[in-house]
């Protein structure tokens, strides 16, 4: 596939890259490099850069991309900007918990994903790592034997998470109602083993 990947430049004839096979990533690498638009399918992004390499203009605009350095960064910029979220791409600057974010952990992840303060926290203080990077982070702050303390406002949160972690087979009605029980007792609102005799 290297030599594959040697082969792509913009002075390629495009009778010579139609002979080829070449990976999404690399079409998409070889239009973030001459500035034209990354987005689109596959067999998009291959009709693009035939009409470029033959024209040596993008076949989304009539302008010359070659010759205008302006307009190449230009379009280079808003290629990046609409460029899908791989586990390679870089987290970058002021970074955002935008819809499209969440899309793509919740994908890699699983459903029960949220950008939690801590998980926030390392993504804006990390710049320059990867969304791999991040992934992995967000496991071990999981996994982290420091969980974040909940103010006494929310010790009903803080009840029902304990109850959920010692009884993963019960129902959201069973935790409510053991809560329920235990804040009508004296003494301190933390969840117990004992709190289960309510629901027998």
């Amino acid at each position: 596939m290297s030599s594959n990947r040697n082969k792509l430049n913009k002075n390629l004839k495009a009778s010579e890259f139609k002979e080829y096979y070449f990976l999404k990533e690399e079409l998409k690498e070889f239009c973030r490099n001459e500035g034209l638009k990354l987005s689109g399918s596959k067999s998009q992004l291959e009709e693009r850069i035939i009409c470029y390499l033959d024209t040596g203009k993008s076949s989304d605009d009539s302008n010359p991309t070659k010759n205008n350095t302006n307009f190449q960064k230009s379009n280079l910029n808003k290629a990046i900007a609409s460029e899908e979220i791989t586990l390679d791409s870089i987290l970058g600057e002021n970074f955002k918990c935008s819809e499209d974010k969440r899309e793509f952990f919740e994908k890699e992840i699983g459903k029960g994903f949220k950008f939690k303060v801590q998980f926030q926290k390392w993504l804006k203080s990390n710049p320059d790592k990867t969304y791999q990077d991040a992934i992995n982070a967000y496991y071990e702050l999981q996994n982290s034997k420091e969980k974040t303390k909940i103010d006494k406002q929310f010790q009903y949160n803080q009840y029902i998470r304990d109850f959920f972690e010692d009884n993963d087979d019960r129902t959201l009605n069973d935790a409510i109602k053991c809560w329920k029980h235990k804040k009508s007792l004296k003494g301190h609102n933390k969840y117990e083993k004992s709190d289960l005799d309510i629901l027998n």
